[in-house]
C-alpha cells in the first residue's frame, strides 16, 4: 500500500487585489518528491509556496499536513534583521545539539558564518538562508530560487545534496541544468491552473505545448460552435414568431464561456538593433592585470573580434565584474592595455540593476532617458529609431497600463529585469555587456533572450553562472579561479568543464590551456569511453564520500553520550536514522566510485 502523501492541497481558493489567483486549486505531495514548480513570473509560483509551507492563508479550502512531519520554506529574499551574524541567524532554530549541521553545509557552501547581515552581499544573504534550512533538515523542503546569486560551485553542493536526499522538495528555478538533474515531476502554475506531471522538468516543454494544442483545440470548436448557435439565432428565428429559449440560452453559456477563457500571456517583444557595425576588433588586452586586498588578474591578454560572445565564469568574489569592467572600458587596469575597437556603441545590463531609479515610476524611466526622449512629447519614446507611445511600448514588455505610473521599487526581480532589457533593447547597441542578465527571468523569457542573442549581429561579453544559458550563447570562456589567473576555453560552459579534465590528466601541472587548446581537447576527450556525464561524476564523487564521511563521524561523536537515548530519545532515534541513512549513500557512493575508476582505467 502506497504511503500517505506529506501534504495536500484541496479546492484552494485566494484572491489578491481583487483578482482570483488561484481557484479551486488541488495539489498531492508525496514522500520523497522531487518537483519542480514552473510558471510565468506573476503566476503566483512564489505565493503557492507559501500556502504550501502555511505562510499564507486562503480564503477558502483546506491544507493538510501528514502529522510529525515539518515544511521548510527559503524565500528569496530572507530577513536577516536581528541578527548579530550570518551563523546567528542559520541556527536560531535548531536544538544545540544540531548546530554542527550548519557548520558542514557552511563548509560545502563555503559561507563566512561569522560575517554580519549588515555587510553580507546578496549571494551570501542567499548562501545563509540555504544553510539554515538544509541544517534543519524538514521532512519536506520548498527553495524559491534558491541558485540566484550562487556560484556554479555552490549550485553542484546544492545539487550534490538534494541529489543524495530521501527528504521532498520543491523547486522554483530558472536554472534548467539544475531542475533537471533533480526533478522527477512537474508543478505547473498557469493563469490560475495548477497542473501536476510525473515526469521531471525535461518533459516539461513538450507537455506544455500539448496542452496548449489542446487548448486551442478547444478554443476552436467552442467558436464554431458560438458561430453556428449564432446564425441559427439570425437566419432561424425568423420563421418563427417564439424562440427556442433553451438554445438561446445555450448559446448566451457559449458566450459566456468563451469570455471567461483566459488569454495566454504572450512573449516579450525583444529585438535588438546593432546599429551600424563595429571595427573587426572589438576590444584587445594586452597584459592586464589588477590588484586590490588581492590579485584580481595577472598579465592577461585577449582578443574579441566582432560577433564574438565571451563568457567570464568563476566562484563569486574572483573578480569577474572588475575584469568585465576592464575589458569594456570602465575600469582601467593597474599595467598592460587595453584596446577599444572603431565605433562601439555599448549597452550595458549590471547585475545590481544600478540603471533603475527606485523611486521613479516606468513612465519616467523610459521617457527621462535623453536617448530614448522625443522632443516635445512627454509620452512617447524611440524605440530603434521609431517613436512609439510608452504604454504600448511597456506592454510589449508583458506589463500593464496600470503599473506604468508605479514606482520601480514596487516591481519583482524579474519585472526590473525586462525593464532593462526594454531600456536597453530600444536603442541600437553593437556591443552589449551583460552581467548576471538571467537571475530572476522566467523560462519563457530566457529562451527568448538566447533567440535574440543568436541572431544579433553585435559583440557580446557576460558573467553569468546558468550553465544552459552558457552553452547556448558563449562561444569563448574565461575561467577565473581568484588566483590572478584567468585562462581561456573554447565554447560555453560544457566545453569547458570537458577540456578542464581532459587537460588536467593530459598536461603538467602550471601549464595553462587557451584557445589554441580547444580543438585538441574535444579530440582527447572522443578517445575516452566515458560520457561527460560520468567523467563529471567521477571527479565529483571524492568529494562526496569525503562529506558524507564527516557528517558519519559528526553524528557518531553526538551519539556518543551515554545518556542520549534515556534524556533525548527522539533526538537519538533522528541521529540514528540519520547514520544509517548517510552510510547507505556512503557506500554506494563507493562503489559507484569503484565502476567508475574501472572503466576509465581500462580505457587507458
Amino acid at each position: 500500500m502506497a504511503a500517505p502523501p506529506i501534504l495536500t492541497l484541496s479546492n484552494i481558493h485566494l484572491t489578491f487585489g481583487g483578482d482570483p489567483l488561484f481557484n479551486g486549486l488541488d495539489l498531492v505531495v508525496s514522500e520523497g518528491a522531487r518537483m519542480c514548480l514552473v510558471g510565468r513570473n506573476g503566476s503566483g509560483k512564489s505565493t503557492l509556496l507559501k500556502v504550501i509551507a502555511g505562510l499564507v492563508q486562503p480564503d477558502e479550502g483546506v491544507r493538510f499536513l501528514k502529522p510529525r512531519q515539518s515544511v521548510g520554506y527559503m524565500e528569496q529574499d530572507p530577513d536577516l534583521a536581528g541578527y548579530a551574524s550570518l551563523r546567528e541567524y542559520a541556527t536560531a532554530d535548531l536544538d544545540v545539539g544540531d548546530t554542527y549541521r550548519v557548520d558542514m553545509v557552511a563548509e560545502g557552501l563555503k559561507l563566512d558564518l561569522d560575517r554580519s547581515p549588515d555587510t553580507a552581499s546578496g549571494g551570501e544573504r542567499r548562501r545563509a538562508a540555504l544553510t539554515k534550512i538544509v541544517a534543519e533538515d524538514p521532512d519536506l523542503m520548498l527553495l524559491d530560487e534558491p541558485t540566484n546569486h550562487l556560484d556554479v560551485q555552490a549550485i553542484a553542493w546544492l545539487e550534490d545534496h538534494l541529489r543524495t536526499t530521501r527528504k521532498a522538495f520543491i523547486l522554483i528555478s530558472h536554472d534548467r541544468t539544475f531542475l533537471r538533474t533533480l526533478t522527477r515531476g512537474i508543478i505547473w502554475v498557469d493563469r490560475g491552473v495548477v497542473r501536476q506531471h510525473p515526469k521531471g522538468f525535461e518533459a516539461f516543454e513538450d507537455w506544455r505545448d500539448k496542452m496548449f494544442e489542446e487548448e486551442d483545440m478547444q478554443r476552436h470548436k467552442l467558436n464554431r460552435l458560438i458561430k453556428a448557435e449564432g446564425r441559427w439565432a439570425v437566419e432561424g428565428i425568423s420563421a418563427r414568431r417564439k424562440r427556442n429559449q433553451g438554445r438561446v440560452r445555450r448559446l448566451a453559456d457559449l458566450r459566456e464561456e468563451k469570455s471567461g477563457q483566459i488569454k495566454r500571456a504572450g512573449a516579450a517583444a525583444m529585438a535588438l538593433d546593432t546599429g551600424a557595425k563595429s571595427g573587426k576588433l572589438v576590444v584587445e588586452a594586452i597584459g592586464i592585470s589588477k590588484v586590490y586586498d588581492k590579485p584580481i588578474v595577472t598579465n592577461f591578454s585577449l582578443r574579441v573580434m566582432r560577433g564574438e560572445r565571451i563568457a567570464l565564469v568563476g566562484p563569486n568574489g574572483v573578480g569577474k565584474t572588475t575584469l568585465l569592467n576592464m575589458l569594456t572600458g570602465q575600469l582601467a587596469p593597474d599595467s598592460g592595455t587595453v584596446k577599444l575597437g572603431t565605433n562601439l556603441v555599448p549597452a550595458i545590463f549590471d547585475q545590481n540593476r544600478a540603471q533603475l531609479d527606485p523611486k521613479a515610476t516606468l513612465w519616467e524611466t523610459l521617457t527621462m532617458d535623453k536617448e530614448l526622449g522625443v522632443s516635445g512629447k512627454n509620452d512617447q519614446i524611440m524605440v530603434r529609431g521609431n517613436p512609439k507611445h510608452v504604454v504600448g511600448y511597456l506592454k510589449e514588455f508583458l506589463f500593464d497600463e496600470n503599473q506604468a505610473r508605479g514606482p520601480v521599487s514596487a516591481l519583482s526581480g524579474g519585472e526590473k529585469a525586462r525593464l532593462l532589457l526594454a531600456r536597453i533593447m530600444a536603442k541600437p547597441s553593437n556591443l552589449l555587456i551583460l552581467d548576471e542578465p538571467t537571475n530572476d527571468l522566467d523560462i519563457e523569457t530566457l529562451d527568448l533572450l538566447q533567440e535574440v542573442l543568436d541572431s544579433y549581429d553585435g559583440s557580446v561579453v557576460l558573467v553569468s553562472h546558468d550553465r544552459d544559458f552558457l552553452d547556448l550563447v558563449a562561444t569563448t570562456t574565461i575561467a577565473m579561479e581568484g588566483d590572478g589567473s584567468a585562462v581561456i576555453y573554447a565554447g560555453g560552459w560544457s566545453d569547458y568543464r570537458a577540456q578542464l579534465q581532459d587537460e588536467t590528466k593530459a598536461k603538467p601541472k602550471g601549464k595553462k590551456p587557451g584557445l589554441s587548446d580547444a580543438s585538441n581537447a574535444k579530440a582527447s576527450l572522443q578517445k575516452t569511453g566515458l560520457s561527460f556525464t560520468q567523467k563529471h561524476r567521477l571527479d565529483d564523487l571524492p568529494g562526496l564520500m569525503a562529506k558524507l564521511e564527516a557528517e558519519i563521524v559528526k553524528l557518531q561523536e553526538f551519539m556518543s553520550d551515554p545518556d542520549l537515548f534515556v534524556k533525548e530519545p527522539d533526538k537519538f532515534q533522528k541521529a540514528t536514522d540519520g547514520l544509517i541513512e548517510r552510510q547507505a549513500a556512503l557506500d554506494a557512493a563507493e562503489e559507484e566510485w569503484l565502476e567508475l575508476s574501472d572503466l576509465a582505467g581500462a580505457e587507458t
